[in-house]
């Protein structure tokens, strides 16, 4: 892939359907791949003597295994270095062996073990089916040396003799090897321990194999980046803290009234109380609340601070004390019984850490809670993965699976276009706790994986979301860079017909201070299997979130910090995995700029909010049209039927329910057929204005010259300014509404109060039904008979008094 590459046509037949044409780039591509739950492929790789192949087939090796059966399956030859001994000694005394496992021009090696005639390295090779390049697969027993390193010995292998192993088959047992010369002969010492199979990605050997993929990664580190991983996201509780008071509080100085406050710090979250009433009291109270994100092990603990404020921005330290989370009472529900707080002895800076009693000391009267029933949300609620509680013994059984194969890319952009025109692209999926990561396949725009992973779903009113990477780990000059997002599609699971899969290709679009680009494609097979549908139905009559979030609600401020926080530990935890998912992999699948301002979002909401009111300007057209008389036939047949109604008003009911079930039943036709993907009309990022893309990749606080910023206010001035306009508009009709009775116009309130007489007289006199047929013909009336004038009503609402006058 490297050096200089031919441009690419628009129409490239991809694995699983053709390209799209150029008006649908931006939509779903379905496609239909030989997966292994339909077909049954057979074992055609390159190199294999057909009485393998054959003998392959009549195993049953052709077909995956079953938990392997949205992906294509791909063949792979694992060889599986164990160990080695009696290793022949050099003239120098012991070698650093190692081995070398050579396929054609492909070729790995194992870690150099020092000094060793016994070494063992329980390490397994995995070469592709596409990399097969020759019938005959070299392992090498190396010793390394200053000058080059030298050949102890070898075995070969005929690929037409190799054994075929399908899971759930037990694993090949190894066996002893005899070394061997350059020239074929026995050596009279050294064996090495090998075992060498032919397998899919089915195997369990698979995810922590080294792969020829990735032989081009440089160090270990870099080949541990590129291996298929599971991580779990950290046990996340918030712990509730309150600052009830303090007593006999000593101040530093007597001279000036004290004004204290409280310092609540726990690890990188710091909340601040305001200063204790009343100001300069030895026994300030503060009865302040606040809430922090905490995660197992809950190793960090709580340090509260009493601070006196002797100027702005300068405080000093009264008394001080450490608390482990251990000390929180646990709350699993809101039907526990109260915490009670407790008092607890504030340690001076003069005070000795190591002398147990004192004899006097100031008291902080605290109160500690760990509540476990709260969902910690580290992702936004609109698209949420998981909404369980903290709780283990709250949380409700699971309804059914969701099922992910990762099959492949498409078109990708190169990443690295300093090194070749090329990517090295890696997806990451989060559903739940659950975060996958599929190994890294090197220089090529088009990856295969064909990787599964499953999920227990406990809501189906829940989101998956997978995204692709560029791993920047790979090679010498882009080592240890950022991981660079390629693309991100999100799954809604209640979109999904049960027990069905979908194949489609998913467009990867990144937004750019330049513009919209599309980055490529991600071909996903994706199946939502249910297995207690009585459990999900009923799902859907109950909250979203646990029962604490609605018994003991958290404001909204606080909630966007604390999920800013959440965000924050998992991002920490999971970068300290081996291998690491970066800080910037997690930041950009929770969203972590989400909150920001966005000219482009907030004109695609508001877009949004007025798409709401096209059924109801609909139901207006067709009323105009009724009442203008624009088809007789049509407007007699609503006279008739409104007719009917009125006199048989228990008809009413029953007839708008069984117009909303004709409705849904003949909106079945055209329910939709695929999943919901990133629209960018909706989003509104394809006429968006560079200048607007610019002001929301912006950084916060801004870092952009002072005459932009300048523009930009003025522009949100303009904009600021037509709401406020809509606003006052409709805080005038209101006010309208309100000046009926108010008496502020004391002529309009007389003529309302005394047409308000009449009318129920008149109502209390006349029939109902009489009533409704007068009003329905007045309304319905033909247009010869109707004036183009505003209506008495509205001409007596539009001089009502408003506010309006009374602004400054």
């Amino acid at each position: 892939m490297k050096g200089g590459m031919p441009p690419r046509p628009f129409m490239v037949p991809g694995p699983g359907g053709p390209m799209p044409p150029p008006q649908q780039q931006f939509g779903l591509v379905e496609t239909r791949p030989p997966l292994a739950a339909v077909l049954r492929p057979r074992f055609n790789i390159p190199g294999l003597h057909p009485s393998a192949a054959a003998a392959a087939a009549a195993s049953g090796a052709g077909k995956i295994a079953s938990t392997y059966d949205l992906v294509e399956p791909m063949r792979f030859l694992y060889v599986n270095v164990v160990k080695a001994r009696d290793l022949p000694v050099s003239a120098t005394g012991a070698i650093d062996p190692f081995v070398e496992v050579k396929l054609g021009n492909f070729k790995g090696t194992t870690a150099v073990k020092a000094a060793s005639h016994s070494p063992s390295w329980q390490q397994v090779f995995a070469f592709s089916a596409a990399h097969l390049q020759s019938h005959l697969l070299e392992v090498f027993v190396r010793a390394k040396d200053l000058v080059g390193d030298d050949l102890v010995g070898r075995v070969a292998f005929d690929l037409a003799e190799v054994p075929v192993r399908v899971p759930p088959d037990s694993p090949l047992a190894p066996q002893w090897y005899r070394l061997e010369t350059k020239r074929g002969e026995k050596m009279p010492h050294g064996e090495i321990m090998l075992s060498v199979w032919l397998g899919t990605q089915a195997d369990e050997a698979f995810p922590d194999a080294w792969h020829s993929d990735a032989h081009a990664a440089a160090g270990p580190a870099a080949v541990a980046s590129t291996r298929a991983k599971v991580y779990f996201s950290p046990k996340l509780v918030y712990l509730r803290v309150a600052a009830m008071g303090v007593q006999d509080l000593i101040p530093h100085d007597t001279s000036r009234p004290m004004s204290a406050c409280v310092k609540l710090q726990l690890a990188g979250q710091v909340r601040r109380t305001r200063p204790g009433a009343p100001p300069g009291a030895p026994n300030p109270i503060w009865n302040e609340e606040f809430m922090f994100v905490v995660s197992e092990p809950f190793d960090e603990p709580l340090v509260i601070t009493v601070e006196d404020r002797v100027a702005p921005g300068r405080e000093e330290m009264l008394g001080r004390i450490i608390l482990p989370l251990q000390a929180a009472m646990p709350r699993h529900d809101h039907f526990g019984k109260p915490v009670e707080p407790r008092w607890y002895n504030l340690m001076r800076p003069s005070d000795d850490p190591e002398k147990k009693e004192v004899k006097f000391a100031s008291k902080i009267q605290i109160r500690m809670s760990l509540d476990f029933g709260y969902h910690v949300l580290d992702e936004s609620t609109y698209y949420s993965s998981d909404l369980q509680p903290s709780s283990k013994p709250a949380r409700k059984p699971s309804i059914g699976m969701l099922e992910l194969g990762v099959l492949g890319a498409r078109n990708l952009i190169p990443m690295k276009p300093k090194d070749g025109c090329t990517t090295d692209a890696y997806c990451v999926a989060k559903y739940g706790p659950k975060w996958v990561r599929t190994r890294t396949v090197l220089d090529t725009l088009n990856p295969q994986w064909n990787e599964q992973y499953t999920w227990e779903v406990f809501d189906p009113c829940t989101v998956i979301t997978v995204v692709v990477f560029d791993n920047g780990q790979i090679g010498s000059k882009n080592g240890g860079g950022p991981d660079q997002r390629i693309g991100k599609v999100r799954i809604r699971l209640s979109t999904l017909e049960t027990d069905r899969v979908y194949t489609h290709f998913y467009p990867l679009l990144v937004l750019h201070p330049s513009g919209l680009k599309k980055t490529g494609e991600l071909h996903l097979a994706v199946r939502f299997t249910c297995t207690a549908w009585v459990n999900m139905m009923a799902l859907y009559g109950r909250p979203l979130l646990p029962k604490m979030h609605y018994t003991q609600p958290i404001p909204v401020m606080q909630l966007d910090y604390l999920r800013h926080q959440a965000m924050q530990i998992v991002a920490a935890r999971l970068s300290r995995a081996e291998p690491p998912l970066r800080r910037e992999v997690v930041e950009y699948m929770l969203d972590v700029d989400s909150h920001m301002f966005s000219l482009r979002r907030s004109k695609a909401n508001f877009y949004r909010i007025t798409s709401l009111f096209y059924g109801f300007l609909a139901m207006l057209k067709w009323y105009e049209g009724i009442r203008s008389w624009r088809n007789p036939i049509t407007t007699m047949l609503v006279h008739m039927l409104f007719l009917i109604l009125i006199c048989y008003p228990e008809l009413i009911l029953p007839t708008f329910f069984l117009y909303m079930f004709m409705i849904g039943l003949w909106n079945y036709r055209y329910r939709p057929r695929h999943p919901s993907h990133m629209d960018t009309k909706l989003s509104h990022a394809e006429l968006t204005h560079p200048d607007e893309l610019d002001e929301e990749f912006d950084t916060f606080p801004t870092s952009r010259p002072a005459d932009i910023v300048r523009m930009r206010y003025d522009r949100l001035r303009s904009v600021g300014g037509r709401v406020q306009t809509v606003v006052g508009d409709l805080a005038t009709q209101g006010e309208r509404a309100h000046a009926l009775l108010s008496w502020r116009d004391p002529r309009a309130t007389a003529i309302f109060i005394f047409l308000s007489l009449v009318v129920a007289i008149v109502l209390y006199v006349t029939p109902f039904q009489v009533l409704m047929v007068i009003t329905m013909l007045y309304l319905l009336r033909h247009p010869r008979f109707r004036s183009r004038m505003p209506s008495v009503p509205f001409n007596f609402y539009r001089r009502l008094p408003a506010k309006s006058d009374m602004l400054l």
